[in-house]
């Protein structure tokens, strides 16, 4: 199976190699930057094929050695020798396994982070207020920029609902599987008995989409322009800067006020409403290879509760993967890393076993 796979990868690379050695191609900068990508992809997995590919050799130099050899000597080397080889053998095959697997093309796009205040009133919105400095203390870290869109404070502090654009290297990659209800148990502190409450928050992550992902029909979209307003409702400004789309076929809807100019608001409330859009697509999808392979990982259902915070206890439980953490003070400071890991793996597992099955 592996040999086979090798074999149809190493010619990939060399057909890409002569298309990126093509001086025309740098006039299409958008399918230069897919085959240099696919480049890096295609080399990682080639070399890691070619180490394959003389493992195996050295294990059939071993057993015909075994099979033909009289120096008793020799024979006792190759046994010696064998062994070894099957287990690197076993280990370069597992990476070859998630080396197989398809890259989402939506990884390397930018994501649409989206958080809402669910359950429990004032001590939501502060909630959701943890996890918006959670996911950017998370992405300094990474590296990732963290640009807010538009929020809505909440009365006791927090957000009702809070947009951020996260961009850099596989930003979509990194935080796609935070889409679903977090939930929060703790004593909040608009609370006087010391009592524990359970809270939630909604967490959606979409590749942001390019014009080209969504066909947007213009005549579908309502276009509404307001003066800004700040909290108490005072008016920022007085021209009619802030913008509110209304998409009539599916009956979404994006305001945007965080820049002074119009246009600028127009930007970004088309930018949010084609994310969106393209979102529900790819949540359909999601949904149908959820059913299929009975994985929640990167299912497109939003309304599933994928983590608990509990404070008292320092846990945090992503109920996907039966994963329980005692470290949350870390994980609220922004400490994702492990959490993240091991759902990429989960879900790279069901991805294996699926490439198993259909060979």
């Amino acid at each position: 199976m592996f040999l086979e796979f090798i074999h149809q990868k190493e010619e990939r690379l060399e057909d890409v190699q002569r298309m990126l050695m093509d001086p025309d191609l740098m006039k299409d900068m958008k399918k230069y930057t897919a085959l240099n990508k696919e480049f890096r992809s295609l080399e990682t997995f080639v070399f890691k094929g070619k180490q394959y590919k003389e493992v195996v050799g050295n294990i059939e130099t071993c057993r015909d050695i075994l099979n033909n050899e009289t120096d008793e000597e020799m024979r006792e080397m190759a046994k010696e020798e064998i062994e070894p080889l099957e287990n690197e053998k076993i280990s370069l095959e597992e990476e070859l396994k998630v080396l197989l697997i398809p890259q989402d093309p939506n990884d390397s796009k930018p994501a649409i982070l989206e958080i809402r205040a669910g359950t429990g009133g004032d001590e939501a919105a502060i909630f959701a207020g943890d996890l918006f400095r959670m996911y950017q203390r998370f992405c300094e870290r990474k590296g990732l920029k963290f640009e807010v869109n538009e929020l809505s404070e909440g009365s006791m502090g927090g957000y009702k609902e809070i947009i951020v654009t996260v961009s850099g290297e596989d930003a979509y990659g990194t935080l796609k599987f935070e889409s679903g209800v977090h939930r929060v148990q703790r004593v909040p502190a608009t609370e006087a008995q010391g009592r524990i409450h359970t809270s939630a928050a909604t967490v959606a992550v979409m590749p942001e989409a390019d014009e080209f992902d969504v066909e947007l029909n213009m005549n579908d979209v309502r276009i509404d322009t307001f003066c800004a307003s700040g909290a108490g409702g005072q008016s920022v400004n007085t021209t009619y800067s802030a913008v509110r789309l209304t998409h009539i076929p599916t009956g979404l809807v994006v305001s945007m006020q965080d820049e002074r100019s119009q246009l600028k608001n127009k930007d970004k409330a088309f930018g949010i409403l084609r994310s969106r859009l393209y979102d529900l697509e790819l949540s359909k999808v999601k949904n149908e290879e959820a059913a299929l392979r009975k994985s929640l990982v990167s299912s497109g259902d939003r309304s599933a509760k994928i983590r608990t915070y509990n404070y008292p206890q320092n846990r945090v439980t992503d109920h996907r993967i039966d994963l329980t953490l005692y470290n949350l003070a870390n994980i609220v400071e922004g400490d994702l890393d492990e959490l993240i890991e091991k759902l990429r793996i989960a879900e790279n597992a069901g991805k294996v076993a699926e490439l198993e099955a259909a060979n």
